[in-house]
């Protein structure tokens, strides 16, 4: 059809064409202006017509009907309207029409117009589906991880490392220098040595050298005001009172041409200097440890693992659990710290007591010689260095620990939970040899043995497994598992099978030949009948070993073994390791189904981080923190018991008026 004739259609000419009856469609007066129906131009397409129209006029969806012989058939660019289907209205706000004709939704009420009109339906009520949950990709776990690290432990890294070890290091040096030529002149005046013509100039040596020993430790000085504003009593805030006790105990001695104690002075220098390169060297390590990671475990505690005890359990670690908590004050440090303003008030005590005896000079001389006596020197190293011992050995394992907080959570009867790959990694256990008896197809009894082995979980299954594919085996599954005291059994195809050790078989009522003697093997046997022994070695790894040495080294841990294959013996690890096998627990099958369904409590605080695989990490990191706490402890109950003593000697001088004897070598 073209332009000119579908020009000189009409709407009557298009009604004709819908079904409308044309006397019905003569009667109806002209339309009336209305908002929503407008006059058709001459230009409109009849597409634009069916579309106007389908504008005014509201559908209902009909069902589909038979197809009576009479019908006219209806073309697909033409749309046929049942009146008796049509709702009843105006048209157009037009006069009313009969109920049998056509009726039309008014103007008010009627719906905006839609390109393609499309029926309306209840969305059906049904169970609700929760969105999957979004697994993260090991690489996005990674990038997160890497952009932590740089942002904390790389970060701190760069800044120790701008400030370096090299000036503490010339400190201590200095200070050791200081100390040396200081006692070394002590000891010459002790000995008579000096001629009491140079005893003045001796005096202002020991002033002046006390003076260079504080100078290369000024910042442990500044660090002991800054505690103090902080509300904060430490050591090094006694070694502040200490140096300014001393310095004027010494300006006191030029009068009376007493030799002072700032040899010990510069020995408490010497060790607060070593202390704090203990600490940054501390420090530098963790950072390290953490900023060269790739991946981030952690050990936590759970209550109630095996046997009534609380266990170590892996998890997923964060590098804020390490951040928050290494710079923590410990337990130890917090009773040095109260011992410390303990020793101060009972010097001051003495030095007031001895100035009221005797004079304000006596005083000061009790009060310094009190406050050197109540703290010994390596009381400042007491702490430090264990810690700093420690975390070399961690460092070269890949492990740090979080804190104090992670030292005392691994100290106690713990159970410390081992897997199979713990103490042989993967590739560990290889294929030695293989015999088979009877007359059955080996490819049968390779796929028989490997689905026993496969429904049992242990660490043999990898090895089989690949066994089985180099054959193009066939994968079976088995009825009715059960695992027994050196092997498992089961059903596959309807025949009994067992898996173990030749021991296991013999028990089990198997006849197995005279004469086969091997160790380390898994036997098969189908139906009663040995079908198949394949040698099995493991070799032993030098961090499986050092791990678990350490563990058995302990006595309040008890190491767990969660899915040890048969072959794994308490009698075959002693040979094979060399430990103790009564601190090495192999529990029952389902309790060991158990051990492996624990899982650590989301809230659980990390106790120590590993940035490599192995046991050896975890392990040493775990015996080392329990040694790290009772060298701590020890450490402060020797120090303070020594200055306890020593503050109980100076009390007795003090009433018995016996300064003669509080001199630098006593």
């Amino acid at each position: 059809m073209d332009e000119q004739e579908r020009q000189e259609y009409s709407l009557e000419d298009i009604m004709k064409e819908f079904g409308a009856e044309p006397e019905q469609e003569a009667a109806q007066p002209p339309k009336e202006e209305s908002p929503v129906s407008e006059e058709l131009p001459a230009e409109e397409t009849e597409e634009e017509a069916e579309a106007s129209l389908e504008e005014t006029v509201v559908m209902e969806p009909v069902e589909a009907k038979e197809t009576q012989p009479d019908e006219q058939t209806v073309t697909a660019d033409t749309i046929r309207l049942d009146p008796s289907q049509l709702p009843q209205g105006k048209l157009n706000d037009a006069q009313p029409i009969d109920d049998e004709d056509v009726q039309v939704q008014p103007a008010e009420e009627k719906e905006a117009f839609t390109e393609q009109w499309e029926p309306e339906y209840e969305q059906p009520m049904g169970e609700y589906i929760p969105a999957p949950h979004i697994i993260a990709h090991p690489q996005s776990r990674l990038r997160e991880l890497k952009r932590k690290l740089v942002a904390g432990p790389e970060k701190r890294y760069y800044e120790l490392s701008e400030i370096g070890l090299g000036k503490l290091q010339f400190a201590i040096f200095t200070a050791l220098l200081v100390t040396l030529i200081s006692a070394g002149i002590s000891v010459l005046h002790a000995m008579d040595m000096v001629s009491p013509e140079r005893a003045k100039l001796l005096v202002f040596g020991q002033l002046f050298l006390m003076l260079m020993a504080a100078l290369p430790g000024s910042f442990q000085l500044v660090e002991g005001l800054t505690d103090l504003f902080r509300g904060r009593f430490s050591l090094n805030t006694l070694l502040v009172i200490t140096f300014i006790a001393c310095f004027v105990d010494a300006v006191f001695c030029l009068d009376s041409l007493r030799v002072p104690c700032c040899a010990a002075f510069s020995l408490e220098m010497l060790m607060s200097l070593w202390s704090a390169y203990h600490k940054r060297h501390t420090e530098m390590g963790m950072m390290d440890t953490m900023r060269r990671a790739v991946r981030l475990d952690k050990l936590a505690l759970a209550a109630d693992v095996y046997d009534g005890r609380a266990g170590l359990l892996r998890g997923q670690g964060q590098v804020e659990d390490m951040m928050d908590t290494y710079q923590d004050v410990s337990t130890p440090e917090k009773v040095l710290n109260w011992y410390a303003l303990g020793a101060l008030i009972v010097s001051v005590g003495l030095g007031i007591t001895a100035g009221i005896m005797h004079n304000a000079v006596t005083g000061v001389q009790v009060l310094s010689v009190s406050l050197l006596a109540a703290v010994p020197a390596s009381t400042f190293i007491t702490l430090t260095r264990p810690m700093c011992v420690l975390e070399k050995q961690l460092h070269k394992l890949g492990a740090v620990l979080c804190g104090w907080q992670g030292v005392r959570g691994l100290c106690g009867k713990r159970v410390f939970t081992l897997s199979h790959e713990d103490l042989f990694p993967a590739g560990a256990a290889k294929l030695n040899g293989v015999k088979f008896f009877g007359s059955r197809e080996p490819d049968e009894i390779v796929a028989y043995c490997t689905a026993l082995v496969v429904a049992d979980g242990g660490g043999l299954a990898p090895l089989f497994t690949q066994v089985l594919e180099s054959r193009n085996g066939r994968h079976y599954d088995v009825e009715n598992l059960r695992a027994y005291p050196g092997g498992i059994g089961g059903e596959v195809c309807g025949e009994p099978v067992l898996v173990g050790l030749l021991p296991f078989l013999r028990d089990m009522g198997v006849d197995v030949p005279e004469g086969i003697r091997v160790n380390q093997a898994v036997c098969i046997s189908i139906d009663g009948e040995l079908c198949g022994l394949f040698a099995v070695t493991y070799e032993k790894t030098k961090y499986a070993a050092a791990g678990l040495t350490a563990l058995c080294s302990d006595r309040k841990i008890r190491s767990v073994l969660t899915n040890g294959d048969f072959m794994l013996t308490a009698s075959f690890l002693r040979a094979k390791f060399g430990i103790n096998p009564k601190r090495l627990t192999v529990p029952e099958h389902e309790q060991c189904q158990i051990l492996r369904e624990k899982q650590l409590p989301e809230d659980a605080p990390a106790l120590l981080l590993t940035t490599r695989e192995g046991l050896a990490p975890l392990a040493i990191g775990t015996v080392g923190a329990r040694a790290l706490r009772t060298a701590s402890i020890l450490g402060v109950v020797l120090h303070m018991a020594g200055g306890i003593v020593g503050l109980a000697v100076m009390g007795y001088l003090t009433v018995c008026g016996r300064m003669d004897l509080m001199t630098p070598l006593n």
